[in-house]
């Protein structure tokens, strides 16, 4: 322990390598801190791989690390760090040995964020993440076409616990547009454009079945009244093995009289394309393009 070459992240932590990683610094961390504390916040958000806002990202790879502590503890005062309070009304887990504030509570605590770092998309993203992985958790079956779940009542449950939490606003606009079964962001920001733009709000992986009410495939984003689908092609994609069954499931699809869109990235963030894309599906529902509330 007396070795010169060893490095002091913290008090009472010691290491042959300096920690880089948040997951580096957060175990360099947690070993010199008492056992009544967990990470929370950004830093719980990046440990846990959750799809926040890249800009936070950043600010944790070199940044303080997000720490919470029992009120009657006080915050948590040591250089490197960014103390919060309240762990005594929060869920915590222990996830690869190291303490975190649950997901639920988690999404509560990033809407708390400083007015202006969040758009209301922001922790719609977010809680669909969350959604999925705590129903995930249950093993609880979600039917296609569902707007609520256990993992969005944890939501709900969590929000009702605080009071008067700072961002409460933004955090129930966003609650009522979460929904279970989602499985990328992208799905998530593709959804709300379309329900932004005033067009009817797709169901989320929806399971298209034949006549006979077999099962044929499950898409991304469906109208199932008007046999209407979009279908995210993100990088996962990219390789010819996806490009063969993506194909071979549009064909499938529009043998049965769907419509079929692709989005892509521009689609959804490059104005002429998104345009083009609210404009198509608004046809393809039969509804007049004109009366689309197109930002």
């Amino acid at each position: 322990m007396h070795r010169g070459d060893l490095v002091h992240p913290t008090h009472g932590a010691h290491s042959l390598t300096t920690p880089v990683t948040v997951a580096e610094r957060a175990a360099a961390y947690a070993a010199g801190m008492p056992s009544a504390r967990a990470f929370s916040h950004v830093t719980n958000a990046v440990l846990r791989d959750l799809p926040v806002p890249s800009f936070l990202v950043r600010e944790a790879e070199t940044g303080d690390l997000d720490i919470m502590a029992p009120t009657s503890d006080g915050q948590v005062k040591r250089e490197g760090c960014r103390g919060h309070r309240g762990l005594e009304i929060r869920e915590v887990e222990v996830v690869d040995g190291l303490r975190l504030v649950g997901l639920a509570d988690t999404w509560c605590d990033l809407g708390e964020l400083r007015r202006g770092r969040l758009t209301v998309d922001d922790p719609v993203v977010l809680g669909d993440a969350v959604v999925a992985r705590l129903d995930a958790g249950t093993q609880a079956e979600v039917r296609s076409g569902a707007r609520t779940s256990r993992g969005v009542m944890a939501l709900h449950e969590a929000l009702g616990r605080r009071v008067r939490p700072r961002g409460k606003v933004m955090l129930r606009q966003a609650l009522d547009l979460i929904r279970p079964r989602v499985k990328s962001p992208m799905e998530s920001r593709a959804r709300l454009m379309f329900v932004r733009a005033g067009l009817p709000e797709p169901e989320v992986n929806g399971v298209v079945t034949d006549d006979a009410g077999e099962y044929l495939a499950e898409v991304d984003l469906l109208w199932w009244a008007r046999r209407v689908a979009a279908e995210y092609q993100g990088q996962v994609h990219a390789d010819i093995d996806a490009r063969s069954g993506d194909e071979a499931k549009r064909r499938l699809l529009e043998s049965t009289g769907h419509t079929v869109r692709e989005l892509f990235v521009d689609d959804i963030f490059r104005p002429p394309r998104r345009v083009e894309t609210l404009e198509f599906v608004a046809r393809a529902l039969g509804l007049d393009p004109r009366s689309l509330n197109i930002l």
